[in-house]
């Protein structure tokens, strides 16, 4: 990215800030160039972001990464900070890498959060997982906008998505926007995206057993988003901190 473009403010002609809030963004642009990130052939590296910036403020973390020949990054992202909290990843995997990604978004109140991914297989044999939960309330907004490409020649790809929401206010909004953009023939791609809400009859079923309405959504809200970061770096600060924004969410 070139100087001139870093300093233009984003607009929503660009898809991957569709959903953004532009007067947020407006208010700490231009940002930091994206911090860089080399896997080294034949390496496996883990890293962590908990965004949990203070009320009001805005937050936006970007990564530019590269995953050499055999190499592999597990990647997790916690997003629940700030009036605008906003993560992308700018991925390059070479011959026979993997990356996977374990993502959750928590909001609630007016709060604008994002995770954004752009994962370019560009060479054969390579493989990517992503799997991104969400959950807001009250007038949040939570999205996800995650691209896969493919280059010519990159065969033997074989990259996944799975994106799930759920909105505990009708007045909340998610955003879920998986795209692929394919241009090799011999290849394994699959994406799937839900929102909703939560289940009544698990909500019946877990109050019928003397559970309060709150603890019931909590207990199936933590249902909706285990897993996500299993084998994480620090796994259990993650874990901590996504259920104490549940507690407060519900």
């Amino acid at each position: 990215m070139t100087l001139a473009a870093a300093l233009v403010l984003p607009t929503r002609r660009d898809e991957s800030w569709r959903y953004a809030d532009l007067d947020a963004v407006a208010r700490v642009w231009p940002v930091a160039a994206p911090e860089a990130i080399v896997i080294a052939a034949g390496q496996t590296e883990t890293r962590h972001l908990i965004q949990s910036a203070a009320d009001g403020a805005v937050a936006i973390h970007q990564f530019a990464v590269t995953i050499e020949a055999g190499a592999r990054l597990d990647f997790h992202v916690l997003n629940t900070g700030g009036a605008y909290g906003r993560v992308s990843l700018d991925v390059t995997l070479r011959d026979g890498a993997h990356f996977e990604l374990g993502g959750v978004i928590l909001g609630s109140g007016e709060q604008t959060l994002e995770i954004v991914t752009s994962v370019t297989h560009a060479e054969p044999n390579a493989t990517s997982n992503q799997v991104v939960r969400t959950v807001v309330g009250g007038r949040a907004t939570g999205s996800f906008l995650g691209k896969v490409a493919v280059a010519r020649g990159a065969q033997k790809t074989d990259a996944a998505q799975s994106v799930k929401a759920m909105l505990l206010d009708r007045t909340a909004t998610a955003n879920a926007k998986p795209e692929l953009e394919i241009y090799a023939d011999d290849v394994k791609c699959a994406h799937g995206a839900t929102v909703g809400e939560l289940d009544k009859a698990a909500m019946f079923y877990l109050a019928a057993r003397g559970l309060p309405p709150a603890e019931a959504k909590q207990l199936l809200l933590q249902a909706f988003v285990a897993g996500v970061f299993e084998g994480a770096e620090d796994e259990a600060a993650l874990t901590a901190a996504a259920l104490a924004k549940l507690e407060a969410m519900v």
